[in-house]
């Protein structure tokens, strides 16, 4: 069930009028029940191992809480528990993976052995679910929260339906409280929440199902491009992959607050990033925050000497890489962030005592400059993040500028392969123009609520506008899955 589709526009009016009918103690029951519905329809054997994961999480964090004064003892648990979690990720997520490149390495060796793969199917979210579940264990062992007793209550923190298949990846001390809070019917908190939704599906259905056209159609077919086309395919899919992933987030997000529930924000205009540093504080917040708190940190984090914390920093977008997919593309993409913010460490205007960053004036200069640049450096990374191989992301780079000394050709070359003319530019950049705006905005002020505290003739237009841009733009009768599904 994609919440882009007509099910899912049934599914939750009917999972929001039941929840706010039935008392208080038994909405979990609503929440789980429709959370593994939701889950379900992917395909009811997922079903067992996200119940696996929650019955492993739930039983290991008593069992670390019954024993807190033997230290040893609970240690034991969390490595033994996290063991088992990050197991199941690996069976289904990198097993073919792995055997493929061992076999690779042993033939090379002169070693003769054929790679053994198994046909698995990979469970929807599961990259998501399992790192919730390893921060929870974490957090319990750590003393920050303490072990949930209740089960129903813990099995939706794992498997709340509006998070589960692409987070963001919530942390135990944000949800669980609020599955046990009494909650009251708020119309602001439910009228915010379908505003947001809208957002998220203007930013799916409008832009990232627009351009994935013409991304598919230069990056399904590489050797039939050259030239601009390999870069205006790639700035495509920059914006595409934002409003993909992004515009799940708001639809997640609003589908949780009209239930009364704040989920984390997950992005926060990131392509008006300054650096990189500052465009992974941007862009899927609740990953890149925990990989800072399981990964960087007890690595040691910048708490140690230049070479190991430049270590440090790679080892955890080498980790980023690998999350995301079973390829190393997807490590090399890692990697590239990697050596983006070690270099960054070295330029004096990074430091919090650069006159850069205290004097007003040339700080927004500084910025004036940094953003694009870093939103370049954002875009060269993504093409090993969108082709499907090494040898086509390298195919890329080597051709994207092939005629370039002649502009007026090479221009025009671009808008023959991909089929494009003017009135095909301004119907995609419009709404690109209207996405920027609006998380220019968003950098000073939440735009929701800002545009929902105006007069009613002037917030009821815009309203308009984007429903009427919703159903112009977008795609009729086609269902698109989530980019991020795949991870």
């Amino acid at each position: 069930m994609l919440f882009n589709s007509f099910s899912y526009a049934l599914f939750l009016p009917i999972v929001f009028i039941l929840y706010w009918l039935i008392p208080q103690k038994f909405r979990w029951i609503i929440l789980l029940m429709s959370s593994y519905y939701f889950y379900a329809s992917w395909g009811p054997q997922y079903i067992a191992i996200i119940l696996l994961t929650t019955i492993i999480s739930y039983t290991a964090a008593l069992l670390m809480k019954s024993r807190q004064k033997n230290r040893l003892y609970p240690k034991t648990i969390l490595i033994l528990s996290v063991t088992i979690c990050v197991a199941i990720l690996f069976f289904f997520k990198y097993f073919n993976f792995f055997t493929e490149n061992l076999s690779f390495v042993l033939q090379k060796l002169s070693i003769p052995i054929q790679p053994f793969t198994l046909k698995l199917a990979l469970p929807i979210g599961i990259s998501f679910y399992i790192f919730q579940t390893i921060s929870y264990l974490v957090d319990v062992y750590r003393g920050d929260i303490r072990a949930e007793k209740d089960f129903g209550i813990y099995a939706v923190y794992i498997s709340f339906f509006p998070k589960v298949m692409q987070g963001p990846i919530e942390r135990g001390k944000k949800l669980l409280p609020q599955l046990h809070t009494h909650q009251s019917f708020q119309y602001t908190q439910a009228s915010y929440g379908l505003k947001l939704m809208a957002w998220g599906y203007f930013k799916k259905l409008v832009l990232a199902d627009g351009l994935s056209v013409y991304v598919n159609q230069v990056y399904n077919d590489l050797p039939s491009y050259q030239g601009f086309s390999l870069i205006l395919a790639t700035f495509f899919f920059a914006i595409q992959l934002y409003c993909d992933f992004s515009g799940y987030t708001d639809i997640a997000l609003g589908s949780a607050k009209i239930l009364g529930i704040n989920l984390t924000q997950n992005f926060k205009a990131p392509y008006f990033a300054s650096s990189i540093k500052d465009f992974w504080g941007r862009w899927h917040i609740s990953l890149s925050s925990w990989l800072r708190d399981y990964i960087y940190i007890p690595l040691g984090g910048n708490r140690v000497g230049k070479i190991r914390h430049a270590a440090n920093i790679m080892i955890t977008f080498l980790i980023s890489g690998l999350w995301h997919g079973a390829s190393w593309n997807y490590i090399l993409w890692g990697g590239i962030h990697g050596i983006y913010q070690i270099i960054e460490g070295f330029f004096p205007w990074n430091s919090k005592t650069s006159p850069f960053q205290k004097n007003k004036h040339l700080h927004f200069l500084l910025c004036f400059i940094t953003i694009p640049f870093t939103f370049l450096l954002v875009c060269f990374a993504w093409i090993f993040f969108r082709a499907a191989t090494m040898q086509e992301a390298f195919y890329v780079l080597k051709n994207m500028f092939i005629g370039i000394t002649h502009v007026s050709v090479y221009l025009q070359d671009c808008a023959l392969q991909m089929g494009l003319t003017f009135n095909h530019l301004i119907f995609n950049c419009l709404p690109i123009l209207l996405l920027f705006i609006y998380d220019l905005i968003s950098l000073k002020t939440d735009v929701i609520t800002f545009i929902s505290r105006k007069r009613f003739f002037i917030r009821w237009p815009i309203y308009i506008f984007i429903l009427l841009v919703i159903l112009l733009f977008s795609e009729k009768g086609v269902t698109t899955e989530f980019i991020y599904m795949q991870f």
